[in-house]
């Protein structure tokens, strides 16, 4: 019994084989699992976006009523990010990825099985509970195997939801076309159970059992502010619900845009995908660029970029024009959440990495509940997405001025120590 005690301690405190050395090919081979993971268990935060005509009609509902959904998908992701979050820093990353699995697994099975709005609307909360786990948790993870090419690993990792947003929203709007929207539910739960389970066994493998290094660990932050930890939490928190607000309006309601101009529903899901494809590229390169000037400093280019792209959206409906926009803010914005991550592992201490990411990308999620569901409320008050274009341009200009006081403090920090 006392070796099983130590044995498990050991395990709990992360401590890793001698063998592994960080930026090393098997940290790669780490993370591409963790990629492929992610972009599985990613299904969760899209599948709802590209249902929604099609579960409006049949509950004949409210836009407002239907985007609830989406709302507490987002909150069970924050939520879920939290409490996995401090499960990984605890247990680590791969009993926290079990819970994930059998959690979305069960959930799709049972929204398949939902008669009636309020059903499918509180198990999405439980599909964005599992989907958690493919993002925050699995980044800072997923950071304490790099340190050369730290930013790049969390962004590569924090791709797999924008490849989940590639390649699920087509997927899911032909089986909704095909068989109906529970039936591709169910198939999907049993489909991500499935190949994540395989995929985790294998990433268990290589893990050896055990999770981060301890070098990563005793690493000191690389950059000082001169406020607490929990007063740099709040205003990251804070620029994260700023930025996803606006973030979320394309993203949740692009679909049923396109259909209420007359171009329908499958051109929607294609310039969702086409977005999410775009934002691949943005969240890898912002991670080549956090690797050179720092997370803040990627932050500010994310923030501006996403403002100039998303005000295009109030001058141009033209079909290829939101063609060009969708890809071009998929573009810009891709960036934005992981620079959160960069920056949390770049002044706070790396033990309490998983649980400071999770508490941040929460507010991140508050962020999309917020915009997603006020997005839907102002279209039903005006009859059009003007309004919440233009309100979402307003909460861009929140975010990009929290970064630029952030990047003050950097700057007489440094100052100070000169």
């Amino acid at each position: 019994m006392t070796k099983f005690f130590a044995v498990h301690v050991h395990l709990n405190h992360h401590q890793e084989t001698p063998s592994f050395t960080p930026d090393s090919r098997q940290a790669w081979v780490r993370l591409g699992l963790a990629l492929l993971i992610a972009s599985i268990g990613g299904a969760g935060m899209w599948s709802v976006v590209v249902v929604l005509p099609a579960v409006q009609a049949e509950y004949a509902a409210s836009r407002a009523a239907v985007s609830l959904a989406y709302t507490l998908t987002m909150f069970g992701f924050g939520l879920g990010g939290v409490i996995i979050g401090r499960i990984t820093d605890r247990f680590g990353i791969v009993t926290a990825m079990a819970l994930s699995i059998a959690c979305t697994g069960m959930s799709y099975v049972l929204v398949g099985l939902s008669t009636t709005l309020w059903q499918f609307q509180a198990v999405y909360f439980l599909i964005g509970l599992g989907a958690s786990a493919t993002f925050a948790p699995l980044m800072a993870e997923a950071s304490h195997w790099f340190d050369r090419y730290r930013g790049l690993a969390v962004t590569i990792v924090a791709a797999g939801n924008y490849v989940a947003g590639t390649v699920w929203p087509p997927i899911v709007n032909y089986g909704t076309q095909s068989v109906g929207w529970r039936t591709t539910h169910i198939a999907i739960g049993l489909f991500c159970a499935a190949s994540m389970t395989l995929l985790l066994a294998v990433l268990r493998a290589r893990m050896n059992g055990v999770a981060a290094q301890s070098h990563a660990r005793a690493a000191p932050p690389r950059l000082d502010l001169g406020i607490s930890t929990n007063a740099l939490t709040v205003l990251l928190c804070i620029a994260g619900v700023a930025c996803c607000v606006a973030m979320a309006m394309p993203q949740v309601h692009i679909v049923a845009y396109c259909g209420d101009l007359g171009y329908g529903v499958a051109a929607g899901a294609e310039m969702l995908s086409l977005m999410m494809g775009f934002g691949i590229v943005s969240r890898i390169g912002s991670g080549f660029l956090a690797d050179r000037i720092g997370g803040l400093r990627t932050l500010l280019v994310g923030s501006l970029a996403q403002g100039f792209a998303l005000s295009f959206y109030l001058f141009f409906d033209g079909l290829s024009s939101l063609y060009v926009i969708s890809a071009m803010f998929g573009l810009f914005q891709g960036g934005i959440v992981p620079s959160y991550a960069i920056i949390i592992r770049e002044t706070m201490p790396a033990q309490e990495a998983a649980t400071r990411i999770g508490i941040v990308v929460f507010a991140t999620v508050v962020g999309m509940s917020f915009g997603g569901w006020i997005s839907g409320v102002i279209f039903d008050a005006t009859g059009s997405y003007a309004a919440a274009f233009i309100n979402g341009v307003a909460w861009n200009g929140l975010n990009l001025a929290i970064v630029l006081t952030l990047l003050m403090l950097a700057r007489r920090q440094r100052a100070a120590m000169a």
